[in-house]
């Protein structure tokens, strides 16, 4: 029995001796067996240091476990973003993170191929192993799925499988495992021969009854067998699925290496760092940028090293590797000039072996296998054991894996290997005999000089036909190996004869029409690669002219997909869609849909977008690796009908968006119940919600009060949206705008209640134009001055306050626990009284204010008089006043240009009659130290243009100055405007309007 000692903070267990002595035995083992990593291959005796090679990857905590289906190089290739979900350092995986109490018990990590899923697991065991973290896991017992795929026919009890597998802990029994904290990893997931069927494998809690390797599985994974112990599932996204959520506690991803990771992975790879930069520089030179973000896969990293290392080193005269294919056929030959250096005996020759692996690549392709056995290998007439021992390249692009132990399975050491070699068989194929095996019908034998246009046509269309992107990268193999120059590079590897040459022309045109056509834009931009592939850049060149000349009305539906391809193969920032940058239609959208796909940020607002761009944007949001946090498609015709479109993304758990503009979207109640529906389903994200100028009226209020129960928004605008009854508001809400709505007194009412609230943390109340009466302005403000200290922003304009609502909006700002930063009361019809009022609460609480607006109220001089003295107090900060059509004259410019007024920034005094004086005293002003950088004045004449003229000469503060209702012509105008270009004067924009 195991001694458990009670700590403070947690227990202490302290093993036996025979289990401690286990430990260390499993310990041992497992750091021998972590110690190097074979790259490339096992049996050609690639293998480093893991400590020397192994490089961070970027793992993520989030993520759904929903089955993605498309290719996953194109899928990175388009993925410009990576989510806001929290990194995670892989030996956190099993602890719990902030605001979590308890550590996951199952953890899921997702990942492409290639993408360093395994080497995270043998990393996190040599770590372990070697006692460096995670030691509160007493026994971790790592196994893959294609060791376990062996035993699938015999039954084991769990005890057995653990012992079979590890000879160190054979000796341990039931009661021995008791309040350990055990770790079962199993590696592969996507490789796994079982059926996992949770729902009816039958419960087995016992570790001693020998049942079948699948139900020891589901019932460890469930929970029911050793329920206290841990496991970490790894797996391709696409087989993810396969476990049921509801099992999984926490889900990771391996995303690879970010940009700075591609960097340190090729510095420790490649000993002599002046080479290692040379490949960097190459790999990261424009033109090349598919092959940089390729090099996000581990794998791609290491292909791309043993390739550009040995071209470099052997002086290389020709270009180094362009293209995908260009890379790929070089690291081909590259493995093949390692086999010639080493004695092997001839029985097949090389061209005889790397077709026989072609057809096995293919003909696995077809059937969707990246992993095999030795009767696949011999069906394809490759014995595999002599083309080990004799032939080396078998040994460089095929890889042995046992796991831990030595029961082998076969794949190729990358998917892209398995696809470029299934492409080189093909072609070679269709070459010597003018066999077409992509086309299902009898075999065509069309040799001849242009005849490969239709083997170039049969692949087009296969990976146009396939749903999920399954032969894209096939088919830029297939058209590289096409080019001139890879058919030279070939001939080294294939034959003696000369390699064969056509024109691309057709193939091109072909490509340029099925662009033309296509809708599915993910296609169009692999089929862009396609064209890179064969060297032509034709309709990219054409966009850019039409750029940079500023012709956009030329520009094709073609040629918005070229550009879709240039921005996410360029390495611009793609954070921000801006559609006004181009031409906005649903048709311009729809085409730039990949680049839009990976923004966080979408500006749609004017766009002439109509309801029929909501199904596009719609699968946006429902993308599985979407980013968009802010969406904004304000005065757009979407109408109803749109919002039913685009509330089926919302609806998606994919979708994270935490802003929503729709603004005069043409929307009504039966589009609200749509949003309605969608954000109860999904509601935890949406922060900022603007339905401004919709006929919601009324009838809209269900859901909108529905919106507010389930959702957390913290912005929620309705202005002009025709509401006279009340909301359910949530004390969530920080941002509030109910502008432009005839608020009738049960709303007002309810307003009130929810101010008063303790709960209540709003900081801006916009309420301008709700014809707010004298008794309701009372009540707002009483309500207000009960919980006043989270208030910054107040608009109260254009309601028929009169003075009698300044005096109450007085005492309000008066409260020393007021912290307003922004009051707006424009229009509110009070005079100098109520301004005097308001200038004497302001005196008693000076610190706060940075804004005020006054503008179309009936102040005079005398009112600006009493603001002065508000102006006055040290400790007055005021930035920005409006004094717009106050009926102000010179007398009041005195007032203003004293030197308490130094902390103002902005001023408008436009739509007064203040003449020449007042400007010649503003002059006055401007010439001293004053702190004014913005200037608007009206009904200005030569003689005031010309003084401000003067006056700005000296004046390095002032930025902008608006003339308004001023003759444009006049030679006072002109002079100022001589001082856009003066460096003695600070000035930048004059803006004049007659």
């Amino acid at each position: 029995m195991l001694e458990v000692i009670q700590h403070t903070n947690h227990d202490l267990i302290h093993l036996s001796d025979f289990i401690q002595s286990c430990q260390n035995e499993l310990k041992s083992f497992l750091k021998d067996q972590t110690d190097h990593l074979f790259q490339g291959t096992e049996d050609d005796g690639s293998s480093v240091p893991l400590d020397r090679i192994y490089t961070e990857l970027y793992i993520t905590e989030g993520g759904s476990g929903e089955v993605n289906t498309e290719h996953e190089v194109i899928q990175l290739e388009c993925q410009r973003s990576s989510s806001e979900e929290r990194k995670i350092n892989l030996n956190d995986i099993f602890k719990p993170l902030s605001k979590e109490d308890t550590a996951p018990r199952r953890v899921l990590t997702k990942g492409i191929a290639g993408i360093g899923k395994t080497v995270s697991v043998l990393k996190f065991t040599q770590d372990w192993a070697r006692g460096e973290a995670n030691q509160n896991i007493q026994f971790l017992f790592p196994f893959t799925f294609r060791e376990l795929n062996l035993m699938d026919d015999e039954e084991w009890s769990l005890l057995a499988l653990i012992g079979h597998h590890y000879d160190d802990v054979k000796g341990l029994d039931a009661s021995n495992y008791e309040g350990l904290n055990v770790l079962f990893i199993f590696d592969g997931l996507d490789e796994s021969k079982f059926p996992l069927n949770f729902k009816k494998n039958k419960t087995c809690c016992s570790v001693t009854k020998p049942t079948t390797v699948d139900v020891l599985l589901t019932n460890l994974i469930n929970g029911k067998l050793m329920h206290k112990a841990s496991v970490w599932i790894t797996s391709r996204p696409a087989a993810s699925a396969k476990i049921p959520p509801k099992f999984i506690n926490r889900v990771t991803e391996v995303r690879g290496f970010s940009d700075e990771q591609k960097v340190e992975y090729f510095q420790r790879k490649v000993s002599d760092q002046s080479m290692a930069q040379r490949i960097l520089d190459h790999l990261q030179s424009k033109p090349l940028r598919s092959l940089y973000i390729m090099c996000h896969i581990p794998v791609f990293c290491w292909i791309s090293a043993e390739t550009l290392q040995s071209l470099l080193t052997q002086n290389h005269s020709g270009e180094l590797p362009k293209t995908v294919t260009e890379m790929y056929t070089h690291f081909l030959i590259v493995q093949r000039k390692i086999t010639q250096e080493k004695d092997y005996q001839d029985h097949d020759t090389d061209k005889e072996l790397i077709v026989k692996l072609g057809k096995l690549a293919f003909e696995q392709l077809q059937k969707g296998n990246i992993i095999f056995e030795e009767d696949d290998f011999e069906s394809c007439g490759i014995a595999l054991r002599p083309a080990a021992d004799y032939s080396g390249v078998c040994t460089q692009i095929i890889k042995k894996e046992h796991g831990f132990h030595k029961r082998a399975m076969y794949c190729f050491i990358h998917l892209s290997v398995q696809e470029f070699l299934a492409a080189l068989y093909v072609l070679e194929t269709f070459l010597d005999s003018g066999q077409r095996l992509l086309v299902s019908q009898t075999r065509v034998k069309m040799k001849g000089k242009h005849s490969v246009i239709f083997l170039h046509r049969d692949a087009v269309d296969l990976a146009l036909a396939s749903d999920y992107g399954q032969w894209d990268l096939f088919l830029r193999f297939l058209l590289g190996l096409s080019q001139d120059e890879n058919q030279k590079l070939m001939k080294k590897v294939l034959r003696n004869k000369d390699g064969h040459q056509w024109s691309n022309e057709v193939t091109i045109d072909y490509i340029h029409d099925k662009i033309k056509k296509l809708s599915y834009t993910d296609q169009s931009i692999n089929l862009f690669h396609c064209l890179s592939e064969l060297g032509d850049r034709s309709l990219v060149e054409q966009v850019q002219n039409y750029q940079r000349s500023g012709d956009v009305g030329k520009i094709s539906p073609s040629h918005w997909s070229a550009l879709a391809y240039l921005l996410l193969v360029s390495s611009e920032d793609l954070n921000l869609f801006d559609l006004r940058q181009f031409s906005g239609s649903d048709e311009v959208l729809e085409r730039l849909l990949p680049v839009f796909r990976v923004s966080k940020k979408a500006v749609l607002t004017e766009c002439t977008l109509t309801d029929r761009c909501c199904s596009f944007i719609s699968s946006v949001l429902s993308w599985k690796s979407c980013v968009l946090e802010e969406l904004d498609l304000s005065r757009n015709q979407l109408q109803d009908s749109g919002m039913n479109l685009l509330s089926e993304g919302l609806r998606s758990p994919n979708c994270k968006l935490q802003k929503l503009l729709l603004m005069d979207c043409g929307v009504t109640k039966t589009g609200c119940q749509s949003l309605g529906s969608a954000l109860t389903s999904n509601p935890s994200h949406l922060k900022d919600l603007d339905l401004s100028k919709n006929k919601l009226l009324d009838e809209g209020l269900g859901p909108l009060s529905e919106i507010l129960h389930y959702c957390s928004l913290e912005t929620l605008r309705l202005c002009e949206c025709g509401i006279a009854g009340p909301i359910g508001l949530n004390l969530n809400l920080r941002n509030l705008d109910l502008s432009r709505n005839p608020l009738g007194g049960p709303a007002i009412i309810q307003l009130c209640c929810f101010l008063k609230d303790p709960g209540c943390r709003l900081e801006r109340l916009w309420l301008s134009k709700i014809n707010l009466r004298m008794d309701s302005a009372a009540a707002l403000t009483s309500a207000l001055a009960q919980n006043p200290s989270h208030l910054r922003e107040l608009d109260l304009g254009s309601n028929n306050l009169g003075d009698g609502g300044a005096s109450q909006i007085a005492g309000l700002l008066r409260d020393p626990n007021c912290r307003v930063e922004t009051l707006r009361l424009a229009g509110c019809r009070f005079s100098q009284v109520g301004c005097k009022e308001l200038a004497s609460s302001l005196r008693s609480n000076p610190a706060h204010l940075r804004v005020l607006d006054l503008w179309r109220n009936d102040l005079r001089d005398a009112g600006v008089e009493h603001l002065s003295h508000f102006l006055d107090e040290p400790l007055c900060e005021l930035e920005t006043l409006s004094l717009k059509g106050c009926s102000l004259t010179a007398a009041c410019c005195p007032h203003l240009t004293h030197s308490g007024s130094s902390s103002l920034k902005d001023l408008d005094l436009s739509y007064n009659q203040l003449t020449d004086q007042g400007v010649e005293l503003l002059c006055d002003w401007l010439k001293k130290h004053c702190c004014l950088e913005t200037l608007r004045l009206s009904e200005v004449t030569n003689s005031g243009c010309a003084s401000l003229a003067s006056a700005l000469r000296s004046n390095v503060r002032l930025r902008e100055l608006y003339l308004g209702k001023t003759d444009p012509g006049g030679s006072g105008v002109e002079r100022l405007s001589e001082l856009q270009g003066d460096s003695q004067c600070g000035l930048k924009t004059l803006v004049v309007t007659e």
